[in-house]
């Protein structure tokens, strides 16, 4: 960690969303992390993290100079996903707080790339950013918990829903506010009839890949059902698992645990649910054909290549599974006002982010319908 976290963390001052000391830091991080040609994930947060971005994302909010940061945010990231600490630090920064990052409790070489070079840039050149940025890595412990939340102004709990409720045993301060991000599952849509049309098949699949392989479909983000729409529907599924299972095989390191697992879920999901189990040529693509769309389809996703594939004749047949766990909708070929239309007529109580196919893991400042730099901010009413 940067400094012994004590009450004296309570005692710095917040600052305006989108300082510049703040933006000139990450800029600097960037053209560091650029480099780590070697790990895609870590080139995508510093292409993200740099100035351009960042002014873009700034010109948002015409109320940034109303605003200050609420004080100390402590940030609780998940243990599956590597990067998802660097992003959300990268949140609370943007919105002007201090932070305490909790990483993950597993080892990435990713994670221990970017601490090294924050920790290079925090001892030289912004020494002044250095307080405002503690990482803390611990077993589970309440008692650490404990004071880590009495001392934060904000909470943000990356987690499933066991882990929420866990870390809820440990209070806040009366003022404090917490933002969750709990389990949720994504989906992906296909125009049958486009795909087959199309002539980039092996981009198409290239996208589908890094929104799922790429994170072995941890992130929430991730599909797990896909869905083909239209005419043609067999036809195109068939040449599109085929051109994703190609792309697997070269790319995709799948182990003897994976493959056991993802049997495992396809006899789950046979015996619970109307599905046939789709011939499968060498795991790397694990596929279960869906008769009907009921609610606990999600009950049933897995990970490592593992999908339910289902037909549809129109969008909101998927309203069944439409629920508030449902987080991303993935497409292909469909339209965007088609979607709009979709959501004003159909209003999903699910559903917060659309992204076209290979951009479901681009990150947001706006994620899970909350807006980050509002949520981490105060706005100062002047009468």
């Amino acid at each position: 960690m940067h400094m012994p976290i004590n009450s004296e963390i309570n005692t710095l001052k917040p600052f305006m969303p989108f300082s510049d000391d703040v933006i000139n830091f990450l800029d600097d991080l960037s053209k560091i992390l650029m480099k780590e040609r070697e790990f895609p994930d870590i080139v995508t947060f510093g292409f993200w993290i740099r100035r351009a971005n960042m002014m873009k994302e700034k010109a948002k909010y015409d109320d940034a100079n109303e605003r200050l940061g609420r004080g100390v945010v402590f940030h609780i990231a998940p243990s599956n996903v590597p990067l998802n600490f660097a992003f959300t630090l990268a949140m609370g920064l943007l919105a002007g707080n201090a932070n305490i990052v909790r990483l993950p409790s597993r080892d990435f070489e990713q994670m221990d790339i970017i601490v090294s070079a924050i920790n290079a840039l925090t001892s030289d050149k912004y020494k002044n950013l250095q307080p405002y940025i503690c990482f803390v890595k611990y077993r589970v412990d309440k008692d650490i918990t404990d004071k880590l939340s009495a001392m934060c102004d904000v909470r943000i709990v990356w987690g499933g829903d066991k882990t929420i409720a866990l870390l809820r045993l440990s209070p806040l301060k009366p003022r404090a506010t917490e933002i969750t991000f709990a389990d949720r599952f994504s989906v992906a849509v296909i125009n049958a009839e486009m795909y087959l049309q199309a002539e980039n098949k092996k981009v198409i699949a290239q996208n589908f890949y890094n929104d799922t392989y790429l994170n072995d479909q941890n992130a929430c983000s991730s599909p797990s059902i896909v869905f083909f729409m239209g005419k043609n529907k067999d036809e195109a599924a068939k040449i599109f698992w085929e051109s994703v299972r190609l792309l697997a095989h070269e790319k995709y390191q799948l182990t003897a645990v994976q493959a056991v697992g993802k049997l495992s879920a396809m006899y789950k999901a046979s015996t619970v649910i109307s599905c046939t189990p789709c011939e499968n040529i060498d795991n790397y693509v694990t596929r279960v054909k869906v008769d009907s769309i009921t609610e606990n389809l999600m009950d049933f996703k897995y990970h490592s290549g593992f999908f339910l594939d289902v037909n549809i004749s129109r969008l909101d047949e998927i309203l069944p599974i439409c629920t508030d766990k449902l987080q991303t909708l993935v497409y292909y070929g469909v339209t965007p006002q088609e979607i709009r239309t979709f959501l004003q007529e159909s209003k999903p109580k699910g559903i917060d982010r659309v992204a076209p196919f290979g951009k479901s893991m681009d990150f947001s400042l706006i994620w899970d319908g909350n807006d980050m730099i509002r949520e981490l901010s105060r706005r100062i009413v002047i009468l």
